[in-house]
């Protein structure tokens, strides 16, 4: 099989914060209560004019900055995302237009909060195959613009953002070591956006056109699952837990990711997230919190990355990788 290796990286959020003091103006909660209950303390907030695309964009240039890469000659660009501009034409079409990219195929993958894995693993695929050299994958959402900022149990924890990476063909080097994906539909009523059906699984929806989410649910459904998606991931590569130099889990909530590290016993110092800054991003979660490694200068090329997203659907998805990225040329901005 071809190799395929991650090559670089970059990522873009909105300049607005909204502090947990502001949503105390909003709505009956506090700073206090909300940092109990899922550890976030602000999160960035896109204007009016302002939609997933603009974030995908923003986070290939820097991308393409940081690293002195050129994507004009992208064959394939994917982008994972639950907010597109539009039902169509796709994300990735407006960004493959924007970046001048001539000849590519674009698509989204729609996998909500495990989008960028899911990316991932289309990505390896279709460059181990041979049939493509050099893709764009991206993961990226505007949470804001379908929030409810009457509803506390949501408006305190989403927020936007978009993190980008270049996998490209390496006969030398494979960064993916191994993964493991699903999904149970029959918890598809947990955690949703009405669309052209008000029903699933023969249940009522409510029709707000922002998201709706049972947490409690979820919450028991994650903590119950995907420790066993993590340890199928470890057999299938002969590893182990100890082995894993950073775990990067979707950045939904603190208090989801302390239980998952509980029974894998894995150290929460050697956890990536991105909420506490960002909230809960959905597909930008994961390539956020690993920027955010890097810029700190926590992670570092050789490294073994263990990433699980999980999400409505309700989808899963874990990759395990070594990283080797190519030298930074410039030093990135602080996000």
């Amino acid at each position: 099989m071809v190799g395929a290796r991650i090559t670089a990286i970059g990522t873009y959020v909105p300049e607005k914060r909204l502090t947990n003091f502001n949503l105390e103006r909003m709505v009956d909660t506090n700073n206090e209560w909300i940092i109990q209950r899922t550890g976030i303390e602000e999160r960035r907030i896109s204007r009016p004019d302002e939609f997933t695309s603009d974030l995908c964009v923003a986070a290939v240039k820097n991308l393409i900055q940081r690293f002195n890469k050129t994507v004009e000659d992208v064959d394939m660009v994917i982008v994972a995302t639950s907010t597109p501009d539009f039902p169509f034409p796709s994300v990735s079409s407006l960004v493959q237009d924007r970046l001048h990219i001539a000849q590519t195929g674009a698509m989204d993958i729609s996998a909500a909060c495990s989008g960028f894995v899911y990316a991932l693993h289309t990505a390896h695929g279709m460059i181990s195959s041979g049939l493509h050299s050099k893709i764009l994958v991206i993961g990226a959402d505007t949470m804001s613009k379908i929030t409810d900022y009457t509803d506390r149990t949501t408006c305190i924890l989403f927020g936007d953002g978009a993190g980008a990476v270049l996998i490209e063909r390496d006969d030398q080097f494979n960064s993916f070591i191994g993964y493991h994906m699903g999904s149970d539909g029959s918890g598809a009523h947990h955690v949703y956006r009405t669309g052209l059906a008000n029903k699933v699984n023969g249940i009522e929806l409510i029709d707000t056109g922002c998201i709706v989410q049972n947490g409690r649910e979820v919450f028991r459904w994650v903590v119950r699952n995907i420790p066993n998606g993590i340890k199928e991931i470890l057999y299938k590569t002969e590893m182990t837990i100890d082995k894993v130099d950073w775990f990067i889990p979707h950045s939904a909530n603190l208090r989801i990711i302390e239980p998952i590290c509980g029974k894998m016993e894995h150290p929460m110092e050697k956890t990536l997230y991105s909420l506490v800054n960002f909230g809960n991003t959905s597909a930008a979660t994961i390539p956020l919190s690993l920027d955010l490694g890097i810029r700190d200068g926590k992670v570092k090329n050789g490294d073994r990355i263990l990433m699980y997203g999980f999400g409505a659907g309700l989808t899963h998805a874990g990759q395990l990788l070594r990283l080797k990225l190519d030298e930074q040329v410039t030093v990135p901005t602080p996000l």
